[in-house]
């Protein structure tokens, strides 16, 4: 689902209570960034607009910054990386495509394509090095839903799992690619808005599905959940809201308990729209949007303003401490707990 992209002027480094303080990384691109995959404390790779891709092996002193030769008006949503070497990447919009590169981004490969007018992809995660899935807007009421075992050289249209239609005005958001979440033994998790918001669930790599009501802010094209994650197979949380409306916090942030079966508000809201939410363990995490950032330390229960800078994505290192956020302009932060 298409979004309105905001921008405001972002200052090098901000420092707010709690101890926690944004440092600017870069800024050298003209990009807004949704992809982000941070692998440890040194490699992470982002993704945007006008075809950019970048990546670091010090923990973000550099970047080596690409445009995938023939894909360069292109805006790469979500990537996902495995190494310095290994990265997939996934646009919005038709045609869509899936491309993948083995030699640190000098060259990509084009392992998936659909020209389909209504194709619109969303969101991409992995559950280990050779297994992936990626999910879409829909086409026909059917959520658009592609599967890899190969790690992502091939890829399998497995739409027709999803056996519950989508209503007219659900769709998926590509706020920062994490509406779909993967999990421990299958696990997987996927979250519509617009009209209507659902979490899709399986608990079989996508071989069968169900589907629980999202009782986020929703009923317009602009509203419904743009982030989800899930420490364990049970406690998750949902960010979203109203981009269009990126002030308002009046259902902005769920929690939940038992794996997106039931869901609850917390004791106050995020201070605006959110367009990614993380875990930094199972007490900590972190909401960022366009509106600004906030933190919790109960689990998502009460959330803290930290910020009002502008940013689109935001990840923890997967084995590490390195917290990075990206941004519409080009900038990347880190989001350092001193």
């Amino acid at each position: 689902m298409k979004k309105l992209l905001l921008a405001f002027l972002l200052c090098p480094i901000i420092s707010f209570a709690q101890n926690y303080s944004f440092k600017q990384l870069t800024a050298e691109k003209n990009t807004s960034m949704r992809g982000l995959s941070v692998l440890d404390d040194n490699v992470a790779w982002v993704s945007g607009s006008n075809g950019y891709v970048a990546k670091t092996t010090d923990g973000g002193k550099n970047w080596q910054w690409t445009q995938p030769k023939g894909y360069e008006k292109l805006d790469f949503r979500d990537i996902q990386a495995f190494d310095a070497l290994k990265a997939i990447i996934v646009n919005a919009g038709s045609p869509a495509y899936i491309l993948s590169t083995i030699d640190g981004g000098k060259t990509w490969r084009e392992v998936y394509k659909n020209t389909d007018s209504l194709i619109f992809l969303d969101g991409m995660d992995f559950w280990d090095h050779q297994h992936g899935i990626v999910f879409g807007d829909p086409i026909k009421d059917k959520m658009q839903l592609l599967k890899t075992s190969d790690g992502g050289l091939t890829w399998q249209d497995i739409s027709a799992n999803i056996k519950e239609n989508m209503i007219v005005g659900e769709a998926g958001f590509a706020a920062s690619g994490t509406t779909v979440r993967t999990g421990a033994n299958g696990k997987v998790w996927i979250a519509t808005g617009g009209s209507n918001s659902r979490i899709f669930t399986s608990n079989n790599f996508g071989g069968r599905w169900k589907a629980y009501e999202l009782p986020i802010l929703q009923g317009e094209s602009s509203t419904g959940p743009f982030s989800i994650a899930f420490y364990d197979n049970r406690n998750g949380i949902a960010v979203g809201g109203n981009y269009l409306r990126d002030k308002e916090n009046s259902n902005n942030v769920l929690v939940t308990k038992n794996g997106g079966k039931s869901w609850f508000k917390p004791t106050n809201q995020v201070f605006g729209f959110r367009s990614a939410v993380e875990y930094i363990d199972k007490n900590l995490a972190f909401a960022t949007g366009s509106s600004g950032t906030d933190v919790t330390t109960d689990g998502g229960k009460t959330w803290k303003n930290i910020s009002t800078l502008n940013f689109n994505a935001l990840q923890k290192a997967k084995k590490g401490s390195l917290i990075l956020v990206t941004g519409t302009k080009g900038q990347i932060y880190q989001l350092k707990a001193d």
